[in-house]
């Protein structure tokens, strides 16, 4: 099993360009990553700024894959307007006729058929704090930098428990020191209920928002590629991981590809 991770930014191309991201190069950047299963994170569901494309359909369009499912955080444009989930929304979409609003969240596409979809909430912090984002820049191959003040939005992960037998766990991470740690820990007793429950192995991967070997202190986890992730353009620290427990051995780092989206680098693995 070939497998990605990857925070999208959705879709945006870097140096960002006031066209916006689109569906043929997000659909190009993928295909270049050759994997069978893709995790993805800050994803767009039917958004303007990403031009209303369904952007987890469309990777799934991308490497063949007729299971996907999308898991919104907030209703809205994170930065711009967006509200908390509300007991009619749907938790988890795998497929076009729901009744979710335009949203923003994590997603999974797979070409190895998925038995199972599961999620789980982790809330958010109530402070936010400034973060360092891509501007468009009329002279340079790299990105402007500005800071922003940002709240923190909800969190979550999504997990898919495969027919291969392993279940994955995609998240997204709060960004806010102790925040994201205790929510790791949280997932990470989650994702080994879950697989005891399946019968599987569990593989916890996505945008953590936590430097290196900060995962899996004082834990059994393992990390399994070591790859500075952030920023896309020169990165200097790892945002990203997978993570495994007990099952290290079966992995292969496939090393990453610079596709021209995103200030993330994605994460490729080979499972034997």
């Amino acid at each position: 099993m070939r497998i990605t991770s990857w925070n999208l930014l959705h879709g945006q191309p870097i140096p960002p360009l006031s066209a916006g991201p689109s569906q043929e190069s997000l659909a190009a950047a993928v295909r270049q990553l050759e994997s069978e299963v893709i995790a993805v994170q800050e994803v767009d569901y039917k958004l303007p700024r990403s031009k209303m494309r369904n952007q987890v359909s469309d990777i799934a369009d991308a490497i063949g894959a007729k299971d996907w499912a999308f898991a919104p955080s907030i209703i809205g444009t994170p930065g711009e307007k967006w509200r908390k989930l509300n007991s009619l929304d749907p938790r988890i979409v795998s497929g076009e006729n729901n009744s979710l609003e335009g949203s923003y969240g994590i997603a999974i596409a797979s070409t190895i058929p998925v038995v199972k979809w599961h999620r789980l909430d982790l809330g958010n912090s109530v402070i936010g704090m400034p973060l360092v984002v891509p501007t468009e820049s009329e002279t340079s191959s790299k990105p402007k930098i500005r800071a922003i003040y940002v709240h923190d939005e909800p969190r979550l992960a999504l997990g898919a428990t495969l027919a291969n037998g392993w279940t994955i766990f995609n998240t997204h991470l709060s960004f806010v020191p102790g925040v994201n740690l205790f929510q790791l820990k949280k997932l990470k007793r989650w994702a080994l209920k879950i697989s005891q429950e399946t019968n599987t192995k569990p593989l916890i991967l996505g945008d953590l928002n936590l430097p290196k070997n900060l995962p899996v202190v004082g834990s059994d986890w393992k990390s399994l590629i070591q790859q500075n992730t952030y920023p896309s353009w020169g990165a200097k620290i790892q945002f990203d991981y997978l993570l495994t427990h007990g099952a290290e051995n079966q992995f292969k780092d496939l090393g990453t590809i610079a596709t021209g989206i995103s200030d993330h680098l994605p994460l490729r693995a080979k499972i034997n």
